[in-house]
């Protein structure tokens, strides 16, 4: 009862951290707010219309939502690039911010959901692939096997985050043989989730531009670089504004890593265009479509050929020591990667998997004004999450907000304990 007690003052004391906070908090937050409320007009106005209201149509059924739905699986799933280096390796720089990659994995798991749900034509049947209520139809199903890959993989981070959390908070120890099978489950977990949306394109055979053996390992490549891509530029955005440990070598080990993966991705990328234009069957069109237009219609090639530059650009920058370790091109790089693959893993895998059509028809797939409001109230829903993990994260991980053995909370404790073991 005492455990319970004080669980239930962890999560009350939560709460006074997240309604405290100065001014720029604020705003940040409302201009969240603003934007959910936007999403959820723009989604409402969906839901009465049908997915009509989206550009989607029968010739191109999955667009931006499913777009970035798949990246979003790959921000998700690159956490493991810090817990591999921190947990098997035991790599102590990285030890200490491994709980920030799983704290956006919850919130990249957050938005995947979210852009699920919005792309649903009948949300109000979601409930038939929920477990135990619905018919899952698993092991046959694939989206079954997604259903499950990424849920079980939320559910790891959230009780890892809040467990770890919790034991800054009461100033102990966590259990290391609780927490770390936990962590370590957590990298087969992560790789799975990806694989298992891999495996959704692979599996309709009527799809030949995804009837590819290495695109799992592809999904898996570009998201091992999109992902810390991201977490590099957070990184050193709490090193700023807050009293964080964060040291150089952490983020340059990370960016070195990046480096291999990225080299990975543009190697698969290349194998892949040299099966499709040489042996130049009648499968190479919808490569044609997209990097060189097809019968007039070259809305995609500026982008594609921009995602292969810019992802030759950043491995470049993170392959060379210098340019690596150099904040200013290190940052560049963490840019051209997120913006190589957002592109790659959007408009450069879906809508050429779909045109031309089983029929041969082009249709040209733009989205809409109300996929892109709907989308930016997803993207807002996730960085609010994030935001208020942070929030109640960094004062207890630097030991200034903790439970006092009396009952109270105390906002300067005699001897903080981080959340990691040594």
């Amino acid at each position: 009862m005492a455990t319970l007690r004080t669980f239930g003052r962890f999560l009350l004391d939560t709460l006074r951290i997240l309604v405290r906070g100065n001014r720029t908090y604020f705003i940040w937050v409302g201009f969240l707010l603003a934007l959910i409320a936007l999403g959820a007009w723009a989604y409402i106005g969906q839901l009465h219309q049908g997915l009509i209201a989206t550009h989607m149509r029968d010739q191109v059924s999955w667009g931006f939502y499913i777009g970035n739905f798949t990246f979003l699986v790959g921000v998700a799933a690159a956490s493991i690039m810090l817990v591999i280096p921190a947990y098997i390796y035991d790599w102590e720089p990285i030890k200490e911010i491994t709980i920030l990659g799983e704290m956006l994995a919850i919130s990249a798991l957050i938005m995947c959901l979210g852009f699920v749900m919005v792309d649903i034509g009948r949300p109000d049947r979601f409930w038939h692939i929920m477990p135990f209520v619905g018919r899952l139809n698993w092991p046959h199903s694939l989206l079954a096997w997604d259903v499950l890959v990424l849920n079980t993989y939320l559910l790891l981070n959230c009780f890892v985050v809040t467990y770890l959390l919790y034991c800054a908070y009461t100033e102990k120890h966590y259990v290391k043989n609780l927490v770390l099978p936990l962590v370590l489950l957590s990298i087969p977990v992560a790789v799975s989730i990806h694989t298992v949306t891999a495996y959704l394109y692979n599996g309709l055979a009527a799809r030949p531009f995804w009837n590819s053996a290495i695109l799992a390992p592809k999904f898996l490549a570009s998201a091992f670089c999109s992902g810390p891509a991201i977490l590099l530029i957070l990184l050193q955005i709490l090193r700023k504004t807050t009293k964080l440990r964060i040291t150089d070598a952490a983020i340059f080990k990370v960016a070195e890593l990046m480096a291999y993966t990225m080299g990975f991705n543009l190697f698969l990328t290349a194998a892949e265009a040299f099966k499709e234009f040489y042996s130049n069957t009648e499968h190479v069109v919808y490569s044609q479509y997209l990097y060189f237009g097809l019968k007039g219609h070259n809305t995609l090639v500026p982008f594609a050929w921009a995602s292969v530059l810019c992802g030759l650009a950043a491995f470049l920058l993170f392959l060379v020591p210098r340019t690596r370790t150099n904040w200013i091109t290190l940052n560049i790089g963490c840019v051209l990667i997120y913006s190589s693959v957002y592109i790659e893993k959007g408009m450069g895998l879906i809508i050429p998997g779909l045109t031309p059509d089983t029929l041969g028809e082009i249709y040209v797939y733009r989205p809409s004004v109300t996929e892109v409001l709907v989308a930016a109230g997803i993207f807002a829903i996730g960085f609010l999450v994030f935001t208020l993990l942070l929030k109640a994260a960094v004062p207890m991980m630097l030991g200034e907000f903790t439970h006092r053995k009396n009952g109270g909370a105390s906002d300067h404790p005699e001897a903080p304990i981080p959340i990691t073991t040594h």
